[in-house]
């Protein structure tokens, strides 16, 4: 893989490839010097068709919520993947992803079990991320929320 480094600002420029090894065209951004992130990135130029999902939760399609905050999770990328599928994106497409937790030490505590949940449903791709604690969601019984957002290349 060759690395891009732009003389002013000093950022690196790494592209991204499909798991079929074809390229996209979508960039992770990596400014010099900072540290590489774990699971996420700093962030991702692209261009392409804009794929946006709402607040997606992890429920089945009879609106039913998985048990539990790994498997809500788990429901959730799921549910985000059959979204992206209907625009003909995959999980290599998304270039942001914002969670809602109702609790942030229920996420950092299953961080393991969100790793492995994350790599199973959408591979070693990981965009530009933030995860956000709220009060609350829509669905009383809601643990997490995440948007989305990929972008197909044209």
């Amino acid at each position: 893989m060759s690395v891009t480094t732009p003389k002013s600002p000093q950022l690196a420029v790494l592209p991204t490839a499909a798991e079929d090894g074809t390229r996209i065209k979508a960039q992770i951004l990596q400014p010099s010097g900072w540290p590489l992130p774990k699971g996420y990135a700093n962030g991702i130029a692209a261009e392409g068709r804009i794929v946006v999902t709402g607040g997606v939760i992890g429920w089945d399609a009879e609106e039913r919520l998985a048990d539990g905050f790994v498997a809500q999770v788990r429901q959730t990328l799921d549910n985000i993947a059959a979204i992206l599928a209907e625009a003909g994106a995959r999980p290599e497409h998304l270039v942001r992803l914002t969670w809602y937790v109702v609790d942030m030490d229920e996420y950092l505590g299953n961080l393991k079990e969100l790793g492995k949940v994350y790599r199973d449903v959408f591979g070693t791709h990981y965009p530009a991320m933030a995860l956000v604690q709220v009060v609350r969601l829509v669905e009383k019984a809601a643990r997490v929320e995440i948007e989305a957002t990929a972008v197909i290349s044209s």
